[in-house]
């Protein structure tokens, strides 16, 4: 699911008392084309966080602001599947080590959320589950985005080190919030329209209700969000407490 945080990997593994040895890193060119990508990626959530905060001092009111940012929302979220790639690759990973499974679950199910939910029905647009899974996303791919680059650089400030393991307790639940009553409020347009939906009889012979693939799509959080969230929280114990550890060290 679009479990926001971060994100982000949305999951990264964290550095144990016997580190595993790293995987060799990509070359030169290769960097300088992540690090473009992750500023490019960066910067285009930046871009998404400005129009959210100049929408509602224009408005005054915090409802229907999606619109401000839809288009830039639709273009960076699906820019994510690049990730894809990226992570097969095997680019990142020797980088910074990720859960390409928790990863790939994530960036598909935001690209899902975005165009399959949100963009598909047009009203759940208005509702305030949409920002709320926004605002949960933007902030945490900002983190995330920069805490990919200065690693890629070898220069990883603590502070976003520490704000990629330690916002995400906030900004998952958040954006899994926001994400699960957006689909909840669809549910009866998606039924209403038959939407996605494929009925018998049919020359292929095959049937497809998209309101009870949603439902699963909600229930499939439960197993999910607990194993992300709490993998996320494990590998903030041995990221932070090594990073301290190094500290006194020196």
């Amino acid at each position: 699911m679009a479990v926001s945080g971060s994100s982000g990997s949305r999951a990264d593994n964290g550095y144990g008392s016997q580190q595993p040895r790293r995987r060799k890193g990509p070359g030169a060119l290769a960097t300088a084309y992540l690090v473009i990508y992750n500023v490019v990626m960066t910067a285009g959530w930046l871009v998404i966080a400005v129009g959210l905060v100049r929408a509602y001092l224009a408005k005054g009111s915090y409802h229907s602001l999606y619109y401000s940012i839809e288009k830039p929302l639709k273009f960076f979220q699906t820019g994510a599947l690049l990730e894809e790639y990226l992570l097969i690759a095997k680019y990142l990973p020797g980088i910074v080590p990720s859960s390409v499974v928790l990863t790939a679950f994530q960036v598909m199910s935001r690209v899902f959320l975005t165009w399959a939910v949100t963009h598909s029905v047009k009203e759940v647009q208005t509702e305030d589950s949409v920002l709320l899974f926004v605002v949960a996303w933007t902030i945490t791919e900002i983190i995330r985005y920069s805490f990919y680059t200065f690693s890629l650089l070898n220069h990883l400030p603590y502070l976003i080190k520490w704000a990629r393991y330690t916002l995400f307790i906030v900004l998952y639940p958040m954006g899994v919030t926001g994400e699960l009553l957006t689909i909840y409020a669809a549910l009866p347009f998606v039924r209403q329209s038959g939407l996605y939906s494929i009925s018998l009889p049919n020359k292929y012979n095959f049937s497809f209700d998209y309101y009870t693939f949603l439902i699963l799509v909600m229930i499939s959080y439960i197993p999910i969000f607990p194993q992300l969230y709490f993998h996320m929280l494990h590998q903030r114990r041995k990221v932070l407490s090594h990073t301290e550890e190094h500290k006194k060290s020196e």
